[in-house]
């Protein structure tokens, strides 16, 4: 038997005017939807568990079936682990966003969705700036990437603001905050010089594209331990496939996976 898991992530979003008050999923066309609704059964259930973040880290582990709790990986991790990133047990694995900073205001969380081929020579010359055995820096996809840090395994216990949260407010209180965060400060106002000099992004902006001005490291996640394979766990093979409308990755999961890949939207 075949099993299929649609999670329509972030789907019903706010009522809008133009909408006449309804939201974009309301207002859709949707008769595949409608039919599974039809022929299926119509229920609630709590993704996120009390105590847990309320994100799709939590939500979709617990939809696979994991404790979101005490199976607790974090999105760094499991994106990094998506890029076949191994980590160490003392190094962390944090999003990093590439983004537009103006006036001390987050004026893109996205870097003007950035195209990948852009974005990825923009964090090789970072990587090639800053890298050594405390940072690792590793090219994602678009305006998301992954940075490792080893020795500061504290970080996970940092406070973090997503990007996307704050879209066009002051960045002001809202940059990593709490233990450790001082050497993310550090790494993130050195980069803010290279990415001043960057070629590739020059030329970007030469090319009417908005320029990277920042590096925003977020979500931290630490490898994790005695966490069993998708595989193991059930008994079948499965693949995940996950996209928005500016991309698209695939991943398998295989048994000897430490834990299930995700490729995350936002």
């Amino acid at each position: 038997m075949k099993h299929v898991v649609v999670i329509l992530d972030g789907a019903a979003g706010w009522p809008l005017p133009e909408l006449d008050g309804r939201t974009t999923l309301a207002a859709a066309n949707t008769p595949n939807l409608d039919a599974l609704a039809f022929g299926g059964r119509i229920g609630l259930a709590q993704t996120v568990p009390e105590g847990a973040e309320p994100s799709s880290s939590a939500a979709c582990t617990a939809i696979l079936g994991y404790d979101p709790v005490a199976n607790y990986v974090g999105r760094g991790a499991i994106e990094a682990a998506s890029m076949g990133i191994t980590l160490a047990s003392d190094e962390v694995a944090l999003r990093m966003n590439l983004v537009n900073v103006a006036d001390e205001r987050m004026a893109s969380y996205a870097c003007g969705h950035i195209t990948t081929p852009e974005s990825r020579a923009i964090v090789e010359e970072l990587a090639a700036a800053l890298g050594d055995d405390t940072f690792r820096f590793y090219p994602g996809v678009a305006y998301r990437h992954i940075l490792v840090v080893k020795g500061h395994d504290y970080l996970v216990d940092a406070q973090y603001t997503p990007p996307h949260d704050i879209s066009d407010k002051p960045i002001i209180g809202q940059t990593p905050r709490g233990p450790g965060s001082d050497v993310l400060l550090e790494l993130m106002s050195r980069a803010r010089e290279v990415l001043a000099d960057s070629p590739a992004n020059r030329a970007r902006a030469e090319s009417g594209g908005l320029p990277a001005t920042d590096i925003w490291p977020f979500w931290p996640g630490l490898a994790p331990v005695g966490l069993r394979s998708f595989s193991d766990t059930y008994g079948v093979s499965a693949a995940m496939t996950s996209g928005d409308s500016t991309w698209m990755t695939t991943r398998s999961w295989s048994s000897s996976a430490a834990s299930p890949p995700s490729a995350c939207a936002t």
